[in-house]
């Protein structure tokens, strides 16, 4: 049974001893005036856990930085294009790639900052930055399918001329672009806020598409409507997409439990280790993207046992829920009903 509710028996999660009664006078003076270096605050030691708080591994900021040049670029094409076509299908894929640059942008600075390491005032380092960047990238794109509604609607009502051959060439050259750029960011699938970024991508991709038909269609038969329902396709295409990196990043800023962790059978299983009597304020979240965390209360018969005790959950967190990063506090029986 897992209950939620707060104790404090502090126990040290490596060894069950207490910490010595100097450690909680060392760190938790409220009116220190000289700032000490945090580094062996942050410390992890033989049997911790092996995430450090620091973002590490194959993301490369490098193909962010190309996507960034490429994806720019063409933006400032497509505005020039599409002003002289009067195409809506040029003006937003160009509106919507100058997003995509500044997704990109975001993407690229959050992996800069989620690099640096943890400090005295960000404990657990910068990754969330990375999830802060892809919420913020999901709302920018909303505005701009709005925006590209909103113009689709008045140009269905008040048809304007369009140059089919311009929106067809540049659409055509656009898409050879999107797929260059999309190919880039597929190298890198393990940040969640690369994978953002090519879903910015792969709406241009669309984009371009959209631009080629209409292009086609307007420069081979003169129906002018083609430009505005291209648009109009591909902005449901993209907000599909978008809602979908907008849950994802919520629910990791809302430290929800991660979509590969039963919260459930967590609290099940930790209930039947050998020594455990009970479970209680068990929480269970992701720290950096990727790296599950958890802490919680476990009673036990006797602190002696603590240590084997321990040893036993640690596996069995990670092996049976990929959870590396464990903190529990040991409590006995006779200690739950004191204040």
């Amino acid at each position: 049974m897992i209950e939620h509710e707060s104790r404090h028996f502090p126990v040290h999660s490596q060894t069950g001893a207490m910490p010595p009664a100097s450690t909680f006078f060392r760190t938790r003076m409220p009116n220190q005036t000289k700032r000490e270096p945090s580094t062996h605050l942050h410390a992890h030691r033989a049997g911790d856990a092996s995430q450090q708080h620091v973002l590490t591994g194959s993301r490369s900021q490098k193909i962010l930085a190309w996507s960034l040049l490429l994806t720019l670029g063409f933006a400032l094409v497509e505005v020039g294009a599409g002003v002289w076509s009067n195409s809506l299908a040029l003006i937003s894929d160009a509106g919507h790639m100058a997003t995509d640059a500044i997704a990109l942008g975001l993407a690229l600075l959050a992996q800069i900052v989620a690099k640096r390491p943890p400090s005295a005032k960000h404990s657990f380092g910068f990754g969330r930055a990375e999830a802060l960047a892809a919420f913020v990238n999901g709302l920018a794109l909303l505005a701009v399918i709005a925006w590209i509604g909103f113009q689709a609607a008045m140009r269905l009502m008040h048809p304007e001329a369009v140059q089919g051959g311009t929106v067809m060439a540049v659409g055509g050259l656009g898409l050879l672009v999107n797929l260059m750029v999309a190919w880039i960011l597929s190298r890198d699938q393990s940040s969640v806020n690369t994978k953002a970024a090519l879903v910015h991508v792969m709406g241009d991709l669309l984009g371009s598409i959209a631009a080629l038909a209409s292009g086609a269609i307007i420069y081979y038969t003169g129906w002018l409507q083609a430009d505005p329902l291209l648009s109009v396709f591909v902005t449901l295409l993209i907000l599909n997409s978008t809602v979908g990196v907008l849950r994802e990043s919520y629910h990791f800023l809302m430290e929800g439990v991660p979509h590969d962790v039963d919260y459930l059978k967590v609290g099940e299983h930790l209930a039947q280790v050998a020594g455990v009597l009970s479970v209680h304020d068990l929480h269970v979240w992701e720290m950096t993207p990727g790296e599950a965390a958890l802490i919680g209360h476990v009673e036990i018969r006797d602190l002696q046992e603590w240590p084997t005790v321990l040893r036993a959950i640690k596996h069995m967190l990670l092996e049976q829920h990929g959870i590396d990063h464990v903190t529990l506090q040991a409590e006995l029986p006779e200690m739950l009903g004191q204040t």
